[in-house]
């Protein structure tokens, strides 16, 4: 029963992030900063993250994929994850429309480890994430999993 409740519980919560990807590719002012060429990234990830051309990031619960974009426009080489088939076709929408070389993939984060077999300099993600993670623990461990060993794992979030 619970395992059935969960499923349905994290279907619903996919079809309201669906839905919010067609608002938020509309909305969020990042999106059209990033059209301008302008900075969307937080001055702290910045200052604390450093130089990222050409190293690996593997961005988490990506959403839209603004940040992932943002990123790749600094040089790293950027796979962003999402589990709203929604929000990952706006994410590549957005990344056509820029021309930047990003990578999208629709998972939900605790199936990634079967949909994707690399190592990462930099495991990232950001803002509004924790409060819809159901397994803190396993996250972590998903987390470490993909990091490179004396890779770095970076998280801002506040929501």
């Amino acid at each position: 029963m619970i395992r059935g409740a969960r499923g349905q519980a994290e279907e619903s919560n996919r079809a309201l992030w669906d839905e919010m990807a067609r608002v938020h590719i509309g909305a969020h002012k990042e999106v059209e900063l990033l059209r301008r060429g302008e900075e969307i990234l937080d001055p702290v990830e910045l200052r604390e993250i450093g130089d990222v051309r050409g190293k690996t990031m593997l961005h988490l619960q990506c959403h839209i994929g603004t940040d992932s974009l943002a990123w790749a426009g600094r040089g790293a080489v950027v796979t962003g994850v999402d589990f709203s088939g929604q929000a990952i076709a706006c994410a590549e929408g957005l990344r056509d429309e820029l021309g930047l070389d990003t990578r999208f993939l629709e998972s939900n984060v605790y199936a990634l480890r079967a949909v994707l077999d690399e190592e990462f300099d930099i495991v990232y993600t950001s803002r509004g994430i924790l409060c819809w993670l159901r397994d803190l623990e396993e996250w972590a461990r998903i987390v470490a999993h993909f990091l490179k060993p004396g890779g770095v794992f970076y998280l801002l979030d506040f929501h």
